[in-house]
């Protein structure tokens, strides 16, 4: 019996990207974006907004509560971060 050994070719993927509304700044090194989308109903067809909030790491405290920013996903840096700051797309 000969034994194969398979070789799988392992692809990383891209981080994910989002673009959000800051909804507090009031930690250090820690803003909340609010992740906003419309979702349409799979029985009625009507739109209705779907919020999401999530932590993420800013390290200069640079993003103020109304800027647009873009973060990205990125390894835990906490028990609630899973997202870092990349840019501030849009100042309040």
């Amino acid at each position: 019996m000969t034994s194969t050994i398979k070789e799988t070719k392992v692809t990383k993927r891209k981080p994910a990207e989002e673009i959000g509304i800051v909804a507090s700044d009031k930690m250090q090194k820690t803003i909340v974006v609010s992740l906003i989308r419309r979702v349409k109903h799979a029985k009625y067809g009507k739109y209705f907004t779907k919020t999401k909030r999530v932590k993420a790491h800013d390290e200069k405290n640079e993003a103020k509560i109304g800027d647009q920013v873009l973060i990205v996903e990125s390894r835990p840096i906490s028990k609630d971060k899973r997202y870092a700051l990349k840019q501030i797309l849009r100042k309040a």
